[in-house]
C-alpha cells in the first residue's frame, strides 16, 4: 500500500518490532504524538511506526480529509510509514466493517504483506476501542497488545459497549489528556486497564508546532485575517444536527446564542469555528446576528484546529456547547471559558447511553453559562463534586459494567434528592429502570 501522498517517511529503524497507531482526528493525531514525544512509547528507533489513518465520516468521501489538515504532515513526521485504513477495507465503510472470525488470519497476513510488516511482532495504539475500526483492527492482530488512546472528554465516561473478554484482556492502558486536572477517567476501568497522562507540556508543543505549520498553508491568509480584526473570543461549532440532538434550526439558534452572549459580554470582535461539516446557512445567520448588534464577525472555516487559532491569536473568551477544545483553551492557554446550551442538549440527549452524556455533563458542571450570572473563568481542579457525579452518571449509564458502584450511585442520587438540575442528569424514568428510585426513598 503506498505512502499517503506529500509525506515522507523516516528512514525505517531495524527493528524486529511494529507499533500501528491507528487515528481518525488531527486532535487524536496530536495526542498520539505528544504521547511519543514525551516518551510513552520507547524511544525512537526502538520500533518501526506506522501511522495508519481513518476517515469515519458518514460519507467519507464528502469530508474534510485528515490528510488535508493544517499540520498534518507535521505530525506524520514522526512515523516511518502512513496508510490508509479505507483503502484496506475498501469498497466497505470503515465504521462498520469487521473481518469475520474465520477470516481474521487471512486478512493479517493479507495486510502484513500491503503494509511490509513481515513476521514482526506488531502492537496497536487506537482510539475508542469499542468501535471500529479500532475493533476490526483488534480482531485481525488478535494476539497484539492493545494501548488506547483518548480524543477527548469521553474519556471520562464508561466504555460505550461490553469488550469480548479476547480483545480486553490485551489492553494495557489508556493514555489520556488532563482536560480536568484531577478526574480520572471511568473508560476500560471494569477490565482492570489504569490510565495513563499524556505529558502536557509534550501536548502543548505538539500544537504549537501545528500552529506554525499554518504559516506556510493556504489558511494562512484566513489566520492572518482573523488575527487583524483583533478579535476576543471565539466561538465553537459542533455539528449536533447530523447526531440527531437538534434540528438545524436550533443548532443554528445555539450558534446565535453564543455570539449573543458574547456581545453582552462586551466582545466587539468576534471569530467563529464552524463544524467542518455544518452547512453554510449557519455562518449567514451568524453574519446577520453580527450586523444586528454591531459585531465584527470572522468565519474562520478551514481545515483547522480551534487550537491553531489559539496559538495564533489568543483570544479572551472561548465559547461553546460540550466541545473539547473549550477545555483544550483552559487547560493549555489559560483562556476564560463559558457554555451555551449545554443543559438543553444534555436534555435532549438519547439515549441514556449516549456517550456524549459525560463530556456534557462534566461541561455543565465546570463551565460557567453564558447567559447565567457567573462571569467565564479559567476552570482548575476538578470540583469535590464532580467525581461522584460522574460516577453516578456512568453506572447509570453502564450499570451491568460497574455492578459494584450501584450503592455509591444511589447514595448520590438520595443526597442531592430535590436539587435544581438533578433530573438532568438523572431522570426519573432511568430510576425507576434501575430500581434506584426506591432504593434512594428505603
Amino acid at each position: 500500500m503506498p505512502t499517503t501522498t506529500g509525506v515522507t517517511p523516516s528512514p525505517r529503524p531495524a527493528t524486529d518490532r511494529v507499533q500501528i497507531f491507528q487515528v481518525s482526528t488531527l486532535y487524536g493525531a496530536a495526542t498520539a504524538a505528544a504521547a511519543i514525544d514525551a516518551g510513552q512509547f520507547d524511544a525512537p528507533g526502538t520500533a518501526r511506526r506506522v501511522l495508519l489513518v481513518s476517515n469515519n465520516a458518514e460519507i467519507p468521501e464528502t469530508a474534510v480529509r485528515l490528510e488535508t489538515m493544517t499540520g498534518y504532515e507535521r505530525i506524520a513526521a514522526r512515523f516511518d510509514q502512513v496508510v490508509d485504513w479505507n483503502e484496506a477495507v475498501h469498497p466497505h465503510h470503515p465504521s462498520s466493517w469487521a473481518p469475520r472470525p474465520e477470516e481474521a488470519p487471512l486478512w493479517q497476513r493479507v495486510l502484513r504483506t500491503a503494509w511490509d510488516l513481515g513476521t514482526a511482532p506488531v502492537e496497536l495504539v487506537v482510539e475508542s476501542i469499542q468501535v471500529h475500526p479500532a475493533k476490526a483492527l483488534a480482531a485481525v492482530f488478535a494476539e497484539s497488545p492493545v494501548h488506547v488512546y483518548a480524543d477527548g472528554l469521553m474519556s471520562y465516561g464508561p466504555t460505550r459497549d461490553e469488550l469480548p473478554q479476547s480483545v480486553a484482556c490485551r489492553i494495557r492502558r489508556v493514555l489520556h489528556l488532563d482536560l480536568v486536572p484531577g478526574l480520572r477517567p471511568l473508560l476500560l476501568t471494569e477490565y482492570g486497564v489504569g490510565a495513563e497522562l499524556v505529558d502536557d507540556d509534550a501536548f502543548r508543543s505538539v500544537l504549537r508546532e501545528i500552529a506554525e505549520a499554518s504559516r506556510d498553508s493556504a489558511e494562512d491568509a484566513a489566520l492572518t485575517a482573523a488575527a487583524a480584526a483583533a478579535p476576543t473570543a471565539l466561538l465553537l461549532g459542533q455539528y449536533l444536527a447530523v447526531l440527531g440532538i437538534l434540528t438545524g434550526e436550533e443548532e443554528e439558534e445555539l450558534h446565535v446564542r453564543m455570539l449573543r452572549g458574547a456581545a453582552a459580554a462586551g466582545h466587539r470582535s468576534v471569530v467563529f469555528k464552524p463544524h467542518p461539516t455544518a452547512p453554510a446557512s449557519y455562518s449567514t445567520a451568524l453574519h446577520e446576528e453580527a450586523a444586528r448588534t454591531g459585531v465584527t464577525l470572522t468565519v474562520l472555516d478551514g481545515p483547522l484546529l480551534a487550537e491553531t487559532f489559539y496559538e495564533r491569536c489568543r483570544p479572551e473568551l472561548v465559547v461553546g456547547c460540550f466541545s473539547t477544545a473549550m477545555l483544550t483553551a483552559a487547560v493549555y492557554y489559560g483562556v476564560p471559558v463559558a457554555r451555551v446550551g449545554t443543559d438543553m442538549v444534555l436534555g435532549r440527549l438519547t439515549p441514556y447511553e449516549n456517550s456524549n452524556r459525560v463530556p456534557l455533563t462534566v461541561v455543565g458542571h465546570v463551565v460557567p453559562d453564558l447567559e447565567g450570572d457567573t462571569a467565564p473563568t479559567v476552570p482548575g481542579a476538578a470540583p469535590e463534586g464532580l467525581a461522584p457525579l460522574v460516577r453516578a452518571v456512568g453506572y447509570c449509564m453502564r450499570p451491568t459494567a460497574h455492578p459494584g458502584m450501584r450503592e455509591e450511585a444511589a447514595g448520590y442520587v438520595a443526597e442531592h434528592a430535590g436539587e435544581p438540575g438533578l433530573d438532568l442528569h438523572f431522570p426519573a424514568e432511568r430510576l425507576a429502570e434501575l430500581e434506584l428510585r426506591a432504593l434512594t426513598r428505603a
